[in-house]
């Protein structure tokens, strides 16, 4: 696996390593920012119906994006090449619906600051199953182990730290937030676990686009599923979206930022694997924490002594971050990796040099030619119907918030999208 380029001319030499820290680093940014609309579940709205709100946004863009990047015909071929790849990205897909609906019943309780490094943990619980399943680290020595390991403790630790500094803000009831501090720890155990299909497609050849296309059915079902038990039906859910009409349009933004986090986010677990780029996509901590603090005041009031651990946690989460992002695995880890390609290559008879090719950034079909559909034309108008429907109908919500912060956190959202996706199409083409 080689970190170098190997492809055409004219494309960035910026090595796999350097790619993937960007990527990661800008899903932080787009992560954090797709939690701000679930503050809305304390404006009495339900969580499951603020979570399919996020999932129908989610699913409006994983459908579009990829289209819009690559054409229905290239995603088409890349499915068909790997079908068995399909249920996992669905099995995925239904992981991270149960926990995005834990991540609301947790902001409910104890609020965004608090629950948000909670869940976090799941860049632990990812770097070890990458460890034990897919032989990353292995190899890398000492100075890796440590660098790796380090930066991830690092990370929530200093998410730790802020939670502990924020914490004297909630004024739940101890039940209240302990049911939150369950549901939060129990999302990051269900994110950790579902980067090990991210991973498992990524060795395999499979494109990230093709396979957010298809996670989407997964989580959709399932948060239909959900809703539609806890409300005793489809149609009482469809009577309680209904009522939640007026604010709709918030989490489904707030589902379309997330797919854009989650791109990135796959792209940082193809090309440095799972256990170094889902703690660089958790420095979304940092991102939620300023979404939380600036724009809905939650640390309003906060003592001098809760301001310093906040600084000091978020300087050890910056200090994790630049650990794990210095941290290039060696030769060493990268024979290990190829060896678990290799397996995956074997189990299901793969064509080895393409698999390795894709792996490294040079996917073939991605400088072939994918002649556009007619329908997608139709697609990318009725997603911006959906949007357009869904923002004349909203309503104000009973929440305190700041305009000019949102304006200012906007912007810096902005920004790594147009830096990393420009990095993204130079070195790899969205290979």
């Amino acid at each position: 696996m080689s970190d170098s380029l190997t492809g055409a001319s004219g494309r960035s030499t910026l090595s796999l390593h350097k790619l993937g820290v960007f990527c990661g680093l800008a899903a932080a940014v787009w992560l954090g920012t797709a939690e701000a609309p679930t503050k809305l579940v304390n404006a009495g709205f339900s969580p499951f119906v603020i979570s399919l709100g996020m999932v129908m946004g989610a699913f409006v863009a994983r459908w579009t994006v990829p289209m819009l990047l690559k054409g229905t015909g290239f995603v088409l071929t890349d499915l068909r090449d790997k079908p068995h790849l399909i249920v996992w990205a669905v099995l995925a897909g239904m992981l991270w619906a149960v926990a995005n609906t834990l991540t609301i019943f947790a902001v409910r309780n104890v609020g965004l600051a608090i629950a948000f490094p909670l869940w976090n943990t799941n860049s632990l619980v990812g770097l070890f199953w990458g460890w034990l399943l897919f032989k990353e680290l292995r190899g890398s020595g000492f100075k890796g182990w440590a660098k790796v390991l380090g930066g991830a403790f690092a990370i929530v630790g200093g998410a730790g730290v802020l939670a502990y500094a924020t914490s004297q803000q909630s004024s739940n009831t101890p039940g209240k937030a302990a049911v939150g501090i369950l549901a939060a720890l129990g999302a990051g155990v269900l994110l950790g676990t579902m980067y090990i299909p991210y991973r498992k497609a990524y060795i395999s050849g499979m494109n990230p686009l093709s396979f957010v296309t298809i996670f989407t059915f997964g989580e959709l079902g399932t948060v239909i599923t959900l809703g539609a038990i806890f409300y005793g039906g489809v149609g009482h859910l469809a009577t309680e979206l209904e009522r939640a009409r007026p604010m709709l349009f918030w989490p489904f933004l707030g589902g379309f930022c997330w797919v854009i986090g989650d791109l990135f986010q796959n792209f940082a677990a193809k090309y440095i694997g799972i256990g170094r780029g889902i703690p660089l996509s958790n420095t979304n901590q940092l991102w939620g924490l300023a979404w939380g603090a600036l724009v809905f005041a939650e640390l309003a009031g906060l003592s001098p002594s809760g301001k310093v651990l906040v600084i000091a946690g978020s300087l050890i989460m910056i200090t994790g971050a630049l650990s794990i992002s210095t941290a290039a695995p060696p030769v060493s880890e990268l024979a290990n990796w190829n060896h678990a390609m290799d397996r995956e290559v074997n189990r299901y008879a793969l064509n080895a040099e393409q698999v390795a090719a894709v792996v490294r950034g040079d996917d073939p079909l991605a400088g072939q030619p994918h002649q556009r559909r007619w329908w997608e034309v139709l697609v990318m108008c009725a997603a911006v119907g959906v949007f357009v429907w869904l923002g004349v109908g909203t309503k104000a919500q009973h929440i305190s918030v700041s305009i000019p912060w949102i304006i200012v956190l906007s912007v810096g959202t902005i920004l790594p999208l147009g830096v990393c996706g420009t990095l993204l199409w130079r070195r790899t083409r969205f290979s």
